[in-house]
Order: C-alpha cells, then structure tokens, then sequence
C-alpha cells in the first residue's frame, strides 16, 4: 500500500502558518545548540538550514520565509550564533532555501532524492555566490562547500526522511 504525499502551501492569512512555523522556528533554534556542542559543528552540519528545508518543501514557502528570516535572527540575539558580521549571508542562504524548496514542492508535488539534491545545491550555488559579493572573500563565501558536505548530506538525506515519513500530515 502506497500512500500519496501530501505537500501544502500555507498561506500568510493562516493562524496554522504561524503556528507551523514556530514549530520549524524552535527545531532551528533546538539543533544548532546541539551541534554546536561539538567543535565546527556549525560549519560542518550547517543546522540553521535544516528546518527551513523542511517546513518550506512540506508547509510552503511561506512557513519557509518565516522560518529562514526569525531563525537566524533569534539565533544571533540570544546565542551570539551565528555572529551579526555571518548573519547577512546566512539569511541570504536561509531566505533562498525557502523560495527554491517552496518552488520545487509546489512545481513537481514530490520530496525525492534528486529534488533535494537540486533545491540544496541551487541554494548553496546562488548563496555562495551571493556571500562572495557581500564578503568579498571567494575561499570564506565556499566554506559550506569545503566543510558542510556532511550538513549538505543531512539536508538531502535527514530532509527526505522527515517530509516523506515523519510528518505525513
């Protein structure tokens, strides 16, 4: 038995878009305390990204917007992470997130391998290009690509898992 995926698309007049996000919002706040327990953990596992990921392919990219601009935020004012001089391109990055897996859930109505692929490398390509401009530092702006190929891998992989099986809703 096979069942159907079943991807939404909030819209911002919605109380259950800010309740879903805040939802995502506290899982972007929860994981990055937790992986930075460890040394580069931030860098490597890349956690603000995660549920953003998730709640703009499963929810829309209106929860992803959301999601994307009060995470990093929140993150900068209580944590201190990430540091105010790394917030401006991790909000492009976050922001960009949560247009391109927006755009894909609702354009191929489907979370598999390959789409998540293309949403995490289209983000990453456009942001690091976009944290070049802004950093002006080539070799800073490919950071993701140099250390978070494991972040990368969790958002594909621990992404898929969580928009297909965990909240089938």
């Amino acid at each position: 038995m096979q069942t159907t995926l079943r991807l939404q698309s909030l819209p911002f007049n919605s109380v259950k878009t800010y309740i879903t996000a805040a939802l995502f919002i506290l899982g972007n706040i929860i994981m990055p305390q937790l992986v930075h327990i460890v040394p580069n953990g931030g860098v490597t596992w890349l956690p603000i990204y995660f549920f953003t990921l998730v709640g703009a392919y499963k929810y829309g990219w209106r929860v992803g917007l959301l999601t994307a601009l009060a995470s990093p935020i929140i993150n900068s004012l209580f944590f201190g992470m990430p540091a105010s001089t790394g917030l401006p391109a991790i909000l492009l990055k976050s922001v960009l997130l949560a247009v391109i897996a927006g755009y894909a859930a609702t354009r191929f109505h489907k979370a598999n391998f390959l789409l998540l692929v293309a949403v995490v490398l289209a983000y990453q390509v456009i942001g690091t290009l976009g944290e070049w401009a802004i950093k002006g530092d080539f070799l800073l702006a490919c950071q993701d690509f140099r250390i978070g190929i494991p972040g990368m891998l969790l958002q594909i992989f621990g992404g898929w898992a969580v928009i297909n099986y965990i909240i089938r809703k």
